[in-house]
């Protein structure tokens, strides 16, 4: 078992690095950053970007798997997605990962601006752009889609070879992005309602033929052994907080006394 952090990027950029510097400090195993524009507008809060902040992060730390959870791919450019995730391998040295997903709020993350907010489109987009993104970091893409026409090479490829890890998240009941994440790297498990206990996330990968080396990336709750999550096929425990209140301070508390097992 593996544990990390997911930080909202809802605070100066100084606090946030220096919250991911404390986990590497404090035995944790991997940071990881909300990628939202909004998210509620109504809060105004003040959201900044993850791909600057993990590049700080990057410089600032040795040993942390450093990514985004998650990441809305269709309303992202996969080739702009592809040269940052690229970059930040490099500044990491090789300890770079994408999470990614629909997003959420789609009327805030996507009507807002213009975009289309459905989510039968938000999927094909994300399932399309997902194979660019792939092939970009792979090698040279020749791809003529519904949505991407993409004839190109970028330079240079990433340090991990092929390439970073993709995690794709999903909320339970849903099946089809279970059936997206099997082709790759690693599956996030989300409800609406909150952390999946281990039963559910068991019931929810229930008859799923799993990769080798196919993450399992779930939201630890206070109170809930990590065996138990283990036992139910998860490789990456992770904790975060709602940003409300004094956040902050309370998230680096947390951080500082370490992974709870």
């Amino acid at each position: 078992m593996r544990y990390a952090v997911n930080l909202p990027p809802f605070s100066s950029p100084e606090a946030l690095v220096s919250l991911a510097v404390d986990a590497e400090q404090a035995g944790w195993d991997g940071v990881f950053f909300w990628d939202h524009m909004t998210w509620l507008p109504e809060l105004r809060l003040n959201v900044h970007d993850p791909w600057v902040l993990l590049g700080a992060v990057a410089v600032r730390t040795e040993r942390v798997l450093l990514g985004t959870m998650v990441t809305p791919l269709a309303r992202r450019r996969p080739w702009k997605v592809a040269k940052e995730i690229t970059t930040l391998d490099h500044l990491s040295g090789g300890r770079a990962v994408l999470g990614v997903g629909l997003g959420a709020p789609p009327d805030a993350e996507f009507g807002a601006f213009g975009e289309p907010a459905a989510a039968r489109h938000r999927a094909d987009l994300l399932d399309e752009g997902l194979a660019v993104l792939d092939g970009l970091l792979r090698g040279p893409v020749d791809h003529g889609g519904e949505h991407y026409q993409v004839h190109t090479e970028l330079l240079p490829r990433p340090v991990q070879d092929p390439r970073p890890p993709i995690w794709v998240a999903g909320e339970r009941p849903h099946r089809r992005p279970l059936d997206r994440a099997i082709r790759w790297d690693g599956f996030v498990p989300l409800s609406a309602d909150g952390p999946l206990t281990p039963d559910q996330v068991a019931d929810y990968l229930d008859g799923v033929e799993r990769p080798p080396a196919w993450d399992v990336v779930a939201v630890h709750p206070a109170g809930v052994p990590a065996r138990e999550y283990m036992q139910a096929g998860v490789t990456w425990l992770v904790e975060g907080i709602f940003p409300e209140g004094n956040w902050i301070d309370d998230l680096r508390a947390s951080i500082r006394r370490g992974p709870r097992n």
